[in-house]
This record gives C-alpha cells, sequence and structure tokens, in this order.
C-alpha cells in the first residue's frame, strides 16, 4: 500500500537534485563520486555534467565523461546533445574526436545537423577539409540525409573533390528526385572530373539505376510503353542488366502484347543466363497474354524452380487441366494462395470441381471456402456443396444446404439426389423432409429419373420404410432399365429389414451371375447381416470366407451383432477378438459382448468387459431413442431421448 502512494517521477528527480548540489563544490574527485554512485542517471544528467566542464574550460574532463559512457555502455545515458557536446569539446583534439566521429556513424547520430555541423567545425579547426566533407558523407544511413549535407558543403564554397563526388552521387542513385544528380553531374562536367575513372563509374551507375527505378515504376504503372522504351535505351547505351530489369521489361511486353519485342528479349535473357524464377513467370504470362498458350507451357515446364506464382499463372492459362495442375502444384510443395483461388473462382466449372475435390479429400471447410468465393453460384456448384455434406455423413448441413439451394436456384435431379441420400443416411433428420422432396419430385415430373428413382428407393430403405420402398420400385418404370450395384444394395437392405432371406439369396447370386456385377463390402454386409438376423450364422460365416481379402470392421460388427441376438458365445469370442485386434478402442464391439454376457447370466465376464473398457479409455456414451414429433415449426431434428429423460420438445421444458 505504501509503494502504490510513492510518486516514483520525483524519486528520479533525486538523483540529479543531488548532482547539483554537489556542483557547488571545487573538487571533481567528490563531483564524480553521486555520479558513479548513481544507477539511474540520464542523459540530462550526463548533458548538465559536460555543461559544466565546459564552463571550467576543462574539455578533456567531457570527453572522458562521454568515453566512460561509451565504455560502461550506458547508451540511455547519450543523446544528439550528448554527442554534439562531445565533439565540441574534441576542437584542438582530433584524435577522440575520430573516435567519437566512428560511435556516430555506427550509431546514426551523425545524420543529426547538430552533430554534423559539429563535426565540419571540428575537422575545418583542425585543417582536415578532405577528410571532414568525405568521413560525414559516408556516414549517413539515407540519401535524403546526406544530400542535403551536400547541399549545405556547397552553399559553404566547399570544394568537391573527386571521392567527395564519387561518394554524393551514390546518394543521387538511391534519391527519388533526379534533379541533384543532373545539375551534381553538370557541375563535374565543367570541373573536368568526369574524366576520373571512379567518377565516370559513379556517373554511369547512377544513371543505370534511374533506368532501372524508371523501368519498374513504368510497369507497375502499367506505361508499358515507356518501359519497353527504357529498356531499348540501357541495352543502346550497353548497360548491363538484372532480373528485376528482365521481370520489367518482358512485362511491359505482355502489357502491350509486343509478342516480337517479347522473344528478343527472351532470347536475350537465355543468352544472359537469366533464368531467375520471376524473369521466367513474367514470360509465362506474357506468352499467355499473347495468346501463344503452347510456349507459355514450354517455359513453364523448362523452369528449375517454381513458385505460387508460376503455378497460378498457368492454372489461369489451362483450364481443361486446372486440377491436375492444381494438385501438382500441392504435391510440389507449393500451397496456394488468396490469388490463386481467385484464377480458379472465375471459372465456374473449375470451381465446382474444387468444392467436389476437397469433399472427397473430407476438407468440407476448404469445399466451403471455394463456394463462398464463388462469383456465381449455379445450381452445380449448389449440388457439389450438397454432395460433398452428404458425402462427409454431415447430413444436416445437407438439408440446409438444399433449403437454401431451393430459394435461389431451381434444384435438378443430381440437386434432390444429394439430399435424399443425406436424409437416407441421418438418424436425426425427419423422414417427413424426405417425404417432402417426393412429393415436390412428383408434382416437377422427375420421379422416374433413374437417379431420382434409385436416390428414393435408398431412401427408405435406410429408414425402415419398406413399404415405401416398394412402392417407389413398383411405379418406376422396368422396361429395358438395368439394375445397378446400388439398386441391388437398396434391395438387400429391404430384404434383411424384412427377414426375406430366400429372396435375399436369389437376388445376390442373380446380381453376380446375370448382371456380372462385382458384390462390394456393402453388398456382403446387408447378406451378412440378413442371415445373421434369421440365426444362419454358419451360412454368415462361410460368406465372409469367399470374400476376397479380409472380412472388414462392418462386416464383422455385423456378425458380432448376429451371435449377440441368437446367443452364440463361443462364436462371438472368436469374432470380438478380431473385431477388438483391429480397432482396440472401437465401444461397440465392447457393448455387444457385454450385454451378451449378461444375457447368459455371467457377470464375471461382464466385469472382465467393463475393466478392459476403463484400461483402454473406452467410455459408453449415453444412448438416445429418436421419435418423429411433427413438429410444426419445420424443424430439422428428430426429438432425442434417453432413460430418465423428462423433457418434451413441444412444452419447452419438463412435463
Amino acid at each position: 500500500m505504501i509503494i502504490r502512494q510513492l510518486n516514483f517521477k520525483t524519486l528520479q528527480r533525486i538523483p540529479n537534485q543531488r548532482y547539483a548540489s554537489c556542483c557547488y563544490y571545487h573538487s571533481f574527485r567528490h563531483e564524480h563520486q553521486p555520479f558513479d554512485q548513481n544507477p539511474q542517471t540520464n542523459a540530462a544528467s550526463t548533458n548538465h555534467s559536460m555543461l559544466n566542464y565546459f564552463h571550467r574550460n576543462l574539455p578533456l574532463r567531457a570527453i572522458d565523461m562521454f568515453s566512460k559512457q561509451l565504455q560502461l555502455h550506458l547508451f540511455h545515458n547519450i543523446d544528439e546533445v550528448t554527442v554534439t557536446l562531445a565533439v565540441k569539446a574534441c576542437q584542438g583534439h582530433p584524435k577522440p574526436g575520430c573516435q567519437i566521429h566512428r560511435f556516430t556513424v555506427s550509431s546514426g547520430f551523425a545524420s543529426y545537423t547538430t552533430v554534423s555541423n559539429s563535426m565540419m567545425s571540428m575537422y575545418t579547426k583542425a585543417g582536415q577539409f578532405d577528410f571532414s566533407w568525405n568521413t560525414i558523407l559516408s556516414g549517413f544511413r539515407t540519401s535524403e540525409g546526406a544530400l542535403n549535407f551536400a547541399l549545405r558543403m556547397n552553399f559553404n564554397g566547399v570544394i568537391f573533390y573527386p571521392v567527395t563526388c564519387t561518394t554524393v552521387l551514390a546518394f543521387c542513385a538511391d534519391h527519388e528526385d533526379f534533379l541533384f544528380g543532373l545539375q551534381l553531374h553538370s557541375l563535374i562536367f565543367k570541373s573536368g572530373l568526369d574524366g576520373e575513372v571512379f567518377v565516370g563509374n559513379a556517373i554511369i551507375s547512377m544513371y543505370s539505376r534511374w533506368r532501372r527505378r524508371r523501368l519498374i515504376e513504368a510497369r507497375k504503372g502499367n506505361h508499358g510503353l515507356e518501359a519497353i522504351f527504357v529498356f531499348i535505351q540501357m541495352v543502346r547505351e550497353g548497360m548491363g542488366f538484372d532480373h528485376v530489369s528482365f521481370t520489367s521489361a518482358v512485362s511491359a511486353c505482355g502489357h502491350e502484347m509486343n509478342l516480337e519485342l517479347g522473344k528478343q528479349i527472351h532470347g536475350l535473357t537465355i543468352k544472359s543466363g537469366y533464368g531467375n524464377v520471376s524473369v521466367c513467370n513474367a514470360l509465362v504470362s506474357t506468352y499467355s497474354k499473347c495468346e501463344f498458350t503452347e510456349d507459355a507451357t514450354l517455359v513453364f515446364q523448362c523452369m528449375n524452380d517454381r513458385n505460387v506464382v508460376s503455378w497460378t499463372t498457368m492454372i489461369s492459362i489451362d483450364e481443361e487441366d486446372a486440377i491436375s495442375l492444381f494438385n501438382e502444384m500441392r504435391l510440389d510443395g507449393v500451397y496456394p494462395n488468396d490469388v490463386t483461388f481467385t484464377g480458379f473462382l472465375s471459372k465456374h466449372n473449375v470451381g465446382n470441381s474444387l468444392i467436389t475435390m476437397y469433399a472427397k479429400s473430407e476438407s468440407m471447410h476448404d469445399s466451403i471456402k471455394v463456394f463462398e468465393e464463388l462469383n456465381c453460384r449455379e445450381i452445380i456448384s449448389w449440388n457439389a456443396l450438397i454432395s460433398g455434406y452428404a458425402q462427409n455423413g454431415l447430413c444436416q448441413d445437407a438439408l440446409k444446404t438444399f433449403l437454401v439451394a431451393t430459394m435461389e436456384s431451381k434444384p435438378n435431379n443430381y440437386t434432390f439426389g444429394s439430399v435424399l441420400s443425406a436424409i437416407g443416411d441421418a438418424h436425426d433428420i425427419s423422414l417427413k423432409y424426405g417425404q417432402r422432396c417426393h412429393s415436390s419430385l412428383i408434382k416437377l415430373g422427375l420421379v422416374t429419373d433413374p437417379i431420382i428413382a434409385g436416390a428414393l428407393l435408398d431412401m427408405y430403405a435406410k429408414r425402415g420404410s419398406i413399404c415405401e420402398s416398394k412402392r417407389v420400385f413398383s411405379e418406376t418404370p422396368h422396361k429395358r432399365v438395368r439394375p445397378d450395384s446400388v439398386t441391388f444394395l437398396s434391395v438387400l437392405t429391404s430384404c434383411s429389414r424384412k427377414g426375406m432371406v430366400e429372396m435375399g439369396r436369389h437376388l445376390f447370386h442373380s446380381m453376380v451371375k446375370d448382371y456380372h456385377i462385382e458384390p462390394s463390402p456393402q453388398h456382403y454386409s446387408s447378406m451378412v447381416d440378413m442371415l445373421g438376423r434369421a440365426g444362419k450364422l454358419e451360412e454368415a460365416k462361410e460368406l465372409m470366407s469367399r470374400i476376397p481379402g479380409q472380412p472388414g470392421f462392418s462386416l464383422l460388427q455385423s456378425l458380432l451383432g448376429a451371435c449377440r441376438i441368437h446367443g452364440n458365445v463361443e462364436m462371438a469370442e472368436r469374432v470380438a477378438d478380431t473385431l477388438m485386434r483391429l480397432e482396440p478402442t472401437e465401444l461397440g464391439s465392447f457393448v455387444l459382448m457385454s450385454n451378451l454376457y449378461a444375457e447368459k447370466g455371467d457377470w464375471e465376464m461382464v466385469a472382465k468387459v467393463r475393466k478392459g473398457m476403463r484400461d483402454k479409455g473406452v467410455r459408453k456414451e449415453v444412448g438416445y431413442g429418436w421419435v418423429d414429433t411433427g413438429d410444426s415449426d419445420g424443424s430439422l431434428y428428430l426429438h432425442a431421448f434417453s432413460s430418465g429423460d423428462t423433457s418434451h420438445p413441444q412444452f419447452g421444458g419438463d412435463m
């Protein structure tokens, strides 16, 4: 509490006040003591001390105090006033003056007007004119400060020696205003210094850098003709080029659609050995703008190094292979930027392909990003997004997107096919939405479309509405319609749910022999589930042995579920052992075995299974039931309830 009430500004002034009171003593030994013992001195304290030395005509003491700050690295005690005083103290003492000069150059204090003026005065009084001007000039870090200093030199009648001219010309080359450089060139010419080798080289370098800058600025400002003119001047005058010069010139050719000059510059880059990535990117872009895509592709293929600009330019050129190039870019370790996506999204078919590609890669975040950046969203784009949601199990999002899409665009058979697939796979979406889609399809006359018929059949079968599934099938025109693997899967699923084993067997064999359709893991899983439900466990096991390769997880779990229904502990233990090796932390296998042992009254094994779950960190989630309340508010959700749940959606609370 006491600390908070202290005024720290007052405390910081105490050492300075203490030191000021000591200045009345004439003993310099005593005067140094409070300064040496004060850990919180600052530039003001140092300046005050040095001024006292000046008043006593003791400049060496001031120099000694300044040197002590440098030795102790007390740079916070030094500002431009401190340095100015130290330089003034060095008048008549050139050796410490040179040391302080080096410090001003390295620390940047040489750019301060007061410091530079003091330096000039020091060297002038010492008779070291050349050293003073040239050394101070070389100490400036910015061209602005150096040229201002050079103007003061000229105003004071200082003669510009060759070294001085060379230094100032270097600063002129970096300055935005060309006027001072032109005036200096005129002065050099009049004084005859242009015959000096170093001065002549500096003049050539200055003009060369100016031209490069004009070339770049002309290119950035889309002044293509001006940039080309500057480049031609540089060629005629025999100036050297770098990758910046070539990049700017080639870009200017592309802007002006000047293919012939672009080809000549391309040849010059090869002759000069400039295969820099920025030069090659400019060449690819120029050939593309001039509609010479084959030449652009050839340059791209010959590049040793490619960055995101290279790939983005090529993707914008080759629309047909854009997705392939995009994948190659990622394999090459180059990642897209905003410009890449902008190029993609300007082409609808490429944007739609990207949405589908990301969805298949289970990267819906990127699919959504691409979709949101599309300039124009057609129904194909909506279809790609809805299908992506459905494929990734995001059925709620698929339905929500479908509802928005129908307000912005007219849905087609693929739109309905995707959303029906999502509703069929969802356990928490009311089947009424599927029925509404069915009703809309009848009104639109799309219900007989093979894609729609298959999707409706699949949806009703998966949701357990076998009667509706059969009705859809009976209303579908069968003439000359060849069933595919999806059709057979839907019918086999219905047979499994209804316990129609003989019909299921017949269809499965017909699919293989009559229609030559290779059974997929889903077909085998439906058959195993059907046989298992009917208690034909050995037949199900024998069918699994005919599956190419090892049986998958879903097949084994279907068989384990059947073993649990029919109480076959011995087979269940063998299947569960295989399942737990495949998926050690999968909850379903533990739950099925625990329930099987509980139904058999083997509580010791129940405890063992549950202990195994705890050891592996497997936790049983709360089981929910679902009921379709038929809400009139258009809710997408079915009402979920668990054991002991007393809530009701229509009452908004507990009953």
